[in-house]
């Protein structure tokens, strides 16, 4: 994070690699636990999917009142995302995720009985600002205290956390419709089932904050905070003994500075903000552009709104979520052998022949008098198969990819404020594309292919703009801002 400097592996190049393996079991165990604030991440995104149509029918409120419901959690979450890596600089990056897991646990109570949808807006809120703290926490986090030979997959864990939480959300939402006869079906103690789709979230919040006692600190921030013994006591742990006093010089040079870090680091000196923070913008925008959370927001709507009852529905949106899964676990293996920026290209280029297709099937199908379409036959099918098909391309590439990026990409002195910049705008993305999907329900074909568009701008961003971070010294990240430097003072 900005002026705590980079994952503490990006100096030790020069650790063995048999040093390297055995420290690594202990860095797994370290992200596991950090990637948790994920796997709350991606079952608070998701619980809403079971929820939308009860939501709707308990309150009497439109579409455009539903779609700001279910969006909602996503102002929470930028605002979460823009204050976390300052809070973490002053009080740690432990403290930040325990205060994490306090917020998904009262979202969770305060949702499953709000009896009001201002309540249900309220509470939503407060999870998204535990989903923004976790998504800025965990990547840089990990990055921290990741050595390099394995910090892409490191990494990756962010993402398998969150499509395992929105797996698990699916999971409990259709277990607890099933139980209850419905979603609007009363179940235990006279509370409809999707109330306790959101009651759930507790006992993971739970688990989360109990295990965030049983992770070290950032080395990095312990040396910020001049508590080298227990700084050097971390490293070992991490990374081996072996020139373990050359890494701690190295961290130390790359904190010193004469000013506290700010908003200001971003900005270079002749004004305007550096290349790098507008790449990273663009990554966070551009994944949330191409509509995934669409398929996973909406999922349930969608497939009843083309001839799948609601229980086939519920399926549909599992099958599609262990998908995102194993597709992730794709992306895990590959990252750190063919690099981010061949995964980005590939993704994009999946994203946009699917996008395209569903745009062309839903441009051409019959609207009925409830104004929903029709997919008869065969174009139901490759409706369903090309959105898997796409969340396949979007789960081995820009579902990870974005997080690695986004964790290792900033130099050392802007890393808190350009991480907590990037996931403010991709929560803002995010929100801009889920409020509005509602009122496209009618005009699929437009809003896909919208979708589709946006893949193949993505593509392009990528090719001209993304620099392959695979085996570069997170040090080495410095060059960018210093060449921008250097070109403003000449």
């Amino acid at each position: 994070m900005a002026g705590q400097g980079g994952p503490v592996g990006d100096g030790p190049e020069i650790f063995e690699q048999g040093q390297e393996f055995s420290s690594g079991k202990t860095a797994v165990r370290i992200a596991s636990v950090a990637a948790l604030g994920g796997l709350l991440f991606g079952y608070d995104s998701a619980v809403i999917n079971g929820a939308v149509d009860s939501i709707q029918e308990d309150f009497g409120i439109g579409n455009a009142e539903l779609g700001f419901a279910v969006a909602s959690a996503l102002l929470g979450a930028a605002a979460g995302a823009m204050t976390a890596g300052r809070i973490a600089d002053r009080i740690g990056r432990i403290a930040v995720m325990k205060i994490a897991a306090v917020l998904f646990f009262v979202s969770a109570f305060g949702t499953g009985f709000a009896h009001e949808v201002w309540a249900v807006v309220l509470f939503r809120i407060v999870g998204g600002i535990g989903v923004g703290v976790a998504s800025v926490i965990a990547p840089a986090y990990i990055a921290e205290t990741s050595p390099p030979g394995i910090r892409g997959r490191l990494g990756s864990l962010q993402q398998l956390a969150i499509v395992s939480g929105i797996f698990a959300s699916f999971a409990v939402n259709w277990l607890l419709q099933w139980a209850a006869g419905g979603p609007n079906e009363p179940l235990w103690f006279g509370l409809d089932a999707w109330r306790w789709m959101f009651l759930a979230m507790a006992l993971p919040a739970v688990l989360y904050g109990v295990l965030a006692f049983t992770i070290p600190e950032s080395p990095r921030y312990l040396v910020a905070s001049h508590k080298i013994p227990e700084a050097r006591r971390v490293l070992s742990m991490l990374l081996g003994k072996k020139n373990l006093e050359i890494t701690i010089t190295r961290i130390r040079e790359t904190l010193e500075r004469e000013d506290k870090p700010s908003w200001r680091d971003l900005r270079k000196p002749t004004g305007g903000l550096y290349g790098i923070v507008w790449v990273g913008l663009g990554l966070s925008i551009f994944q949330q552009f191409v509509g995934i959370n669409v398929i996973f927001y909406y999922s349930n709507v969608l497939w009843q709104a083309v001839g799948f009852s609601a229980d086939e529905s519920a399926v549909y949106t599992v099958i599609t979520s262990v998908i995102n899964v194993l597709t992730t676990l794709i992306a895990i293996a590959l990252i750190d052998k063919i690099g981010r920026k061949p995964l980005l290209l590939i993704g994009s280029s999946g994203m946009a022949v699917t996008l395209i297709t569903m745009a062309v099937i839903f441009a051409n199908a019959t609207v009925g008098p409830d104004g929903n379409p029709s997919l008869p036959g065969a174009s139901g099918v490759i409706a369903l198969i090309a959105a898997n098909l796409f969340v396949v391309a979007f789960g081995m590439s820009w579902g990870p990819v974005v997080w690695v990026l986004l964790g290792e990409m900033f130099p050392n002195r802007i890393r808190a404020a350009a991480l907590g910049l990037a996931a403010a705008g991709q929560w803002a993305a995010n929100w801009l594309i889920t409020v509005t999907f509602p009122g496209l329900r009618e005009h699929l074909g437009l809003a896909y292919g919208f979708y589709g568009l946006c893949a193949v701008l993505s593509g392009l961003f990528v090719w001209r703009w993304v620099m392959e971070t695979k085996g570069v010294s997170l040090e080495d990240m410095h060059g960018e801002i210093l060449r921008e430097d250097k070109a403003a003072n000449s």
